[in-house]
Parts: structure tokens; C-alpha cells; sequence
């Protein structure tokens, strides 16, 4: 097997099970086999021989599947399923394993914790080394960020274990990676990676991969998460490049999630309503209203249109709520289908209202805690609601909900909200049984419930290809990492920190959230996480951007959001007219390069909210994208592109454009007041 990048060889008779030859340098990497304890003893997978187990497939995204299996030579009853997936066009191999057995086997804990080490690597002619996390959640932005930290030997030789999910090591002329497909907050491991002093490292699980007695045999095989490896002859920014575009295009199947729409939502305006209004959240939601947001939302450059909380009758569910809206968002769909527009709504996939059928077919799947079943509460205005447990048989049932409503309503784009990773201990569900403590259940649970999630966007994107699913992660607890990124996208910020996240008390009666006004700050607290942009691309981090007057604050919010983040919410039926054409203007010229601005590789100068603070979103390939330059400050300030652009360009006030002899920008950036300047190449007005 082999891409225009490396070839691979699944080995046999030997504790090295797959090898990785970079074809550019010649260059071959080991990865040892996975070993499980099998009832009381470690067992290593060392193969027998290994067979194709079915002829190669390809997916939907271009990437070829194989599928290997080969008994082991320690128990001939236990064989290994090998998934590998590899696009011809790309140097990153992407694997898991599947344990299967002719008789029942248990997966035990004799030591009381997991005893699983899912591969191993040797770094020895590796001198340098990076743990790079995604799941930072820093409190100073409330937000998950990307976090990279250099490893020197004295970590090694002390033993230290890294949550990565990755880790990036090379030398002066190879760059490698090797990561895994799960998620969870820094520091919060479910698997991490073990070093030794000979530069050796094991990727190890630390808790809740399985439980102890987990039957494996031929109708309950083992199923593990993903993992990923890559080498590239070069250095860790050419790696870097490789990635993303991996996670682009070969890394899901489910295509549009990776497109660069344009978002609004509803729920900044419900929330103001609350708060500065004092209304309800759920007194905007109602048909006249809507209709009136999409003719505006329309005209600013919106492709995406979500009704948050409230339009439902009740969780579970989920019947549009027919008093808000008499015919079922039948209106609200031939609007948005008229101005080619994509509906998409609300959901808590956890929530089965007291009253609901979902709850009736499914009452054992609620959540328990220490014996006791969770009590409903009330879910924003609607009716109380019972806590359903994803990693049970209710799963199933949702999945099959979201995808009648594609059917009967028309949606096509959900926004998860509110899956914490902890939370039930329930015996009788998918995560644990009575002879299993209540900790190992409930870390069961949190291991478990990203993999549900991933299996419900998996079978609703099976019978309904256009869905886009949108995992909320605003707060922390959530599972983040690279397992939801295989499926769908992330909600990374709506309004970013609280009073309290400043040590500001803030009186009950007041919103709670700081950055809810016009101009600079929330801006750049929202462009904080465009750091992820180097190995994933922020078109996979939906942040939301105001659309409020001045044209000042506009000009920086949209500055902002088309580096990637593409979301809109706020009150539009009070933007103004100009600004409305605005958005609507420089919209459609972003909408002319943004397929080159996804692809491209961050370059940025400054810090956020520095002066200048310049991104370059620039395409190799075509030299068309965008420059994007703030200040802070009134002053003049000049910038060089790194990337030859094309040579049709468009520019805001205040720019000064000529091009050196190698066709790269040179740019006067002149800033007469604080605020943001915008230059496109490759567009035509």
C-alpha cells in the first residue's frame, strides 16, 4: 500500500506491526503493536500472518480503506482487524485496530486500571519533540485554544506522560506525527502518550477505554478509537501544512462540514432580549420575526440561517413548536430556499421532556448518579426535562429524530449544545454493568460519549450527506480534540468570558457576559483561537461576530470573520441600512476567494489586539485570498507578503498597494483612527 508519500508494510512474527517508509527520504518508521490483558495477562498483537479481509473501498472523500485481519501467535482464538486509510495525495496514514476472538474472551484490570497500550515508537534518532493540545481551555478568553510545548530529554528521562492529542518529533530534515482521535479538556487524559529515558514513547489509555469483564468475541469485537501518523521530509511548518489540508479533505466524509459558509444565529438576539429588553429568550422566536431576519440576513451575505433555542414544542421530540410557528416552518423554509439559504436549528441531544414520547419509549435511559436518576429541569422556557444518557440504546432514537426532521422539515445544519463529558454511572446502559464500580462506569461514560456523538452524525450523514452537525463547546467539559473534527465542526465562542472569568462580581440581575458590545474587544477575544489555524482550519470553528453599528465596528468584525470563523449573530433588524450593504459588499467579494482563504496556510505578524496585527490568508497555489490588518491605533505601518498574489486586487480606505519584482504585496497600511483594513486578491467588483 502506498500514496505519492510513503509506502506501508504490515509486518508479520514481530512486535513491529506497521512499517512507514517516507519515499521522499527513504526513510522507515516502526510503530509496535497494540497489547491488550486478556483475562489477568498482556497480550501483544504479534501476527501470525495477516490477509485482506475485504477488497479495498473507496469513500466518499477520496481516501481508499483497507481492511486486514490476522490471528495472533500468543491465543490463535483472538485475531486483529487493521483499518487503514490512505489518499494518494496526502502523507498522513490514518488507522485503528478491531479485537475479535473464535471463543469469549474478557478485556480485564487486575490492577484496577486500564492495561492498554494501543502503540509504540522509538525516538531515538529524534532530537526534537512537541506536545501540540487542542483542548486548552484558557479562562482568560473562555475558550478552548491550541497549546504547544516543547519536550527536551529530562522530560524522557523522567518518565513524564503528555495528553497531546499529538505529538510532532523530527530533526534537522524529518518532521513526524503521531496522534490520536478522542477528546477532552487539558488535563482531564483518557489516553496520553508515556516517554522513557531512551526516548521511547507508548500511547497508552489511562482510564474509561473499557471496562473490566468486556466480553470480546466474534459479535462483540473490540472497537478502537483512531490514530494518525505522518512523516514528511522537511520541517514541522511543511508538516503542519500537510495536516490541514489532511483534516480539510481527507480527514472527513462528511464534505460539508468543511465548506466555508456564512452563519447567523438567532441567539445573540434572544439573549439581548433578555437582558437589555427585558423580555424572554423565546419572545423573538415566532414567525414574523424570523421571516424579517432572513430578508435582512439575506442581503448582508448570510448562507446558513439557525433558530436557536425555542423552536420546538419539547425536547425529545422535537415537533416544531406550531404556536410560534403555525405551519411548521413551512414559510420559513420556501423564504430560505428562495434566497438559496440553508435552515438550521437547535438542539440539546441530551433533553426528553417530562411529557414527551422519546422519554416514555426510552425512561431507562436517563442518566443516574450514584443510584439516583437525574430530575428534570426546565430547558430554556420550555418544558421540564428529563437528562437522557447518549451512551445507551436513546442514542439510536436521536439519531433516527434528526434524521425525520431533514425529511419532513427541511434542516440540514444542527447545533449540539450542552453534551457534558461527565455525568451518568447508570449499570444498565452501554458503559459498565453492576459488577463494575460506579467510578469505572462513570469514566466509561466520558469515554464513551464522544464516540456515541460520532456514531449519530455517522448515521445521520449516511441516509442525509448534506448535514453539517455543529458541536457546541463555549464551556469547558466537553469533548474536544480531533475524534469530532472526523465528522463535524466546533461552536468554539458565542460571547467569550463572563464577569466572574475577570473577578468582576456581577448582580443577578444583569447578563452576565461582558463582550456583547460594538468595536474592538470582543474581536479579539474571538480571533485569540485562529492559532488552531496552523494545524486545523478555522472554517472547523465557528465563532460568531457582531454586525452592530458604527461602520468602524463592522469594518473589524468583518475583518475578523472572514480569516475563517465565519459566524454572524446579533440584532439584525437594527443594523443600518449602509451597514447592511456593508456586510453585504464585502461579503460577496470574500465569497470570490474563500475556497483559496480555507486552503491557505496562516501567516500572521503581531500579536492580537497589537499594532499592527496582520494576517495573511494568501494561496500558494494562486496568489488569491486576503491581507488583513488591525490597529489598535492611529498610524501608518508597512507589510510584505510572504506569498506572491494575484494581481487583481481590492482594498478598504487607506491602503497602498505595488508589487516587488518577485509579484509579492507591498502594502502601505494607513490607519487614521483604530479599526481594521481589508485587501483582497484575485476579485473582481
Amino acid at each position: 500500500m502506498k500514496s505519492d508519500f510513503f509506502e506501508l508494510e504490515l509486518m508479520t512474527g514481530t512486535e513491529i506491526l506497521l512499517r512507514y517508509r517516507d519515499l521522499a527520504s527513504g526513510r522507515v518508521f516502526d510503530l509496535k503493536a497494540p497489547a491488550f490483558e486478556v483475562e489477568g495477562k498482556e497480550v501483544t498483537a504479534v501476527l501470525r500472518s495477516v490477509d485482506l479481509a475485504r477488497e479495498p473501498k473507496l469513500l466518499p472523500n477520496g481516501v481508499v480503506e483497507y481492511a486486514f485481519e490476522g490471528s495472533l501467535a500468543e491465543d490463535p482464538a483472538l485475531s486483529l482487524g487493521i483499518i487503514l486509510r490512505i489518499a494518494k495525495d496526502s502523507p498522513i496514514l490514518r488507522f485503528r485496530y478491531i479485537l475479535k476472538s473464535t471463543l469469549p474472551r474478557q478485556l480485564t484490570k487486575e490492577k484496577g486500571t486500564d492495561n492498554l497500550t494501543y502503540l509504540g515508537f522509538s525516538a531515538k534518532d529524534l532530537p526534537l519533540a512537541r506536545e501540540i493540545r487542542f483542548s486548552e481551555f484558557q479562562e482568560r478568553i473562555h475558550s478552548f485554544c491550541l497549546s504547544e510545548h516543547e519536550i527536551s530529554q529530562r522530560q524522557f528521562d523522567n518518565g513524564l506522560s503528555l495528553m497531546g492529542p499529538m505529538m510532532v518529533l523530527g530533526d534537522r530534515t524529518e518532521s513526524l506525527l503521531i496522534a490520536y482521535e478522542h477528546g477532552s479538556q487539558v488535563p482531564d487524559a483518557f489516553l496520553h502518550f508515556q516517554l522513557t529515558g531512551d526516548r521511547g514513547l507508548a500511547l497508552k489509555a489511562v482510564k474509561g477505554n473499557y471496562y473490566h469483564g468486556r466480553i470480546v468475541d466474534r459479535n462483540r469485537p473490540f472497537e478502537t478509537i483512531w490514530f494518525q501518523f505522518a512523516a514528511v521530509h522537511g520541517d514541522e511548518e511543511k508538516l503542519a501544512g500537510h495536516y490541514r489540508s489532511f483534516v480539510l479533505h481527507r480527514l472527513s466524509t462528511n464534505q460539508e462540514s468543511r465548506k466555508p459558509y456564512i452563519f447567523y444565529n438567532t441567539w445573540a438576539f434572544q439573549e439581548r432580549n433578555k437582558w437589555w429588553n427585558k423580555k424572554t429568550f423565546l419572545s423573538s422566536m415566532n414567525q414574523e420575526r424570523i421571516l424579517k431576519e432572513i430578508d435582512i440576513a439575506h442581503q448582508m451575505g448570510v448562507e446558513v440561517f439557525v433558530l436557536d433555542t425555542g423552536w420546538y414544542e419539547k425536547t425529545g421530540d422535537w415537533q416544531v413548536n406550531r404556536k410560534r410557528f403555525p405551519d411548521g416552518l413551512k414559510a420559513v423554509k420556501e423564504k430560505l430556499d428562495g434566497y438559496g439559504m440553508k435552515l438550521g436549528l437547535w438542539f440539546n441531544p441530551c433533553a426528553a421532556a417530562v411529557s414527551s414520547r422519546m422519554l416514555k419509549e426510552h425512561g431507562d435511559c436517563i442518566t443516574s448518579w450514584h443510584g439516583r436518576k437525574s430530575e428534570a429541569s426546565p430547558i430554556w422556557e420550555t418544558e421540564e426535562s428529563h437528562h437522557m444518557c447518549l451512551v445507551s440504546r436513546y442514542s439510536e432514537a436521536f439519531a433516527e429524530e434528526l434524521i425525520r426532521l431533514v425529511k419532513e422539515v427541511g434542516v440540514t445544519y444542527f447545533k449540539w449544545d450542552a453534551i457534558h463529558q461527565y455525568g451518568c454511572d447508570d449499570p444498565g446502559h452501554w458503559h459498565g454493568t453492576e459488577k463494575n464500580s460506579r467510578q469505572e462506569r462513570a469514566d466509561c461514560y466520558a469515554f464513551e460519549i464522544g464516540r456515541s456523538m460520532i456514531r449519530i452524525v455517522e448515521r445521520l450523514c449516511e441516509e442525509c450527506p448534506e448535514a453539517i452537525v455543529d458541536f457546541d463547546i463555549t464551556e469547558g467539559n466537553r469533548f474536544v480534540g480531533l475524534g469530532f473534527l472526523a465528522v463535524g465542526k466546533y461552536f468554539l465562542i458565542n460571547n467569550g468570558p463572563y464577569y466572574h472569568n475577570y473577578d468582576i462580581p456581577c448582580p443577578e440581575d444583569r447578563w452576565i457576559n461582558i463582550f456583547v458590545y460594538p468595536g474592538p474587544a470582543r474581536a479579539w477575544i474571538c480571533r485569540e483561537p485562529l492559532s488552531f489555524d496552523k494545524w486545523i482550519p478555522s472554517v472547523l470553528f465557528l465563532t460568531h461576530y457582531l454586525p452592530d453599528d458604527p461602520a468602524g465596528s463592522q469594518l473589524i468584525n468583518i475583518a475578523s470573520l472572514i480569516l475563517g470563523q465565519n459566524g454572524i449573530w446579533g440584532d439584525l433588524l437594527s443594523v443600518s441600512r449602509e451597514g447592511v450593504k456593508l456586510f453585504g459588499r464585502i461579503l460577496s467579494l470574500y465569497k470570490q476567494v474563500r475556497e483559496d482563504i480555507t486552503e491557505s496556510f496562516p501567516v500572521r505578524m503581531g500579536s492580537v489586539g497589537g499594532s499592527p496585527e496582520i494576517h495573511e490568508k494568501i494561496s500558494e497555489k494562486t496568489g488569491r485570498g486576503v491581507i488583513v490588518a488591525f490597529s489598535s491605533a492611529p498610524g501608518c505601518y508597512r507589510y510584505v507578503s510572504k506569498n506572491i498574489v494575484d494581481k487583481g486586487w481590492w482594498g478598504t480606505d487607506g491602503v497602498e498597494l505595488k508589487l516587488d519584482e518577485k509579484g509579492r504585496a507591498v502594502l502601505k497600511l494607513d490607519f487614521r483612527e483604530a479599526g481594521a483594513k481589508i485587501i483582497f486578491f484575485g476579485v473582481e467588483e
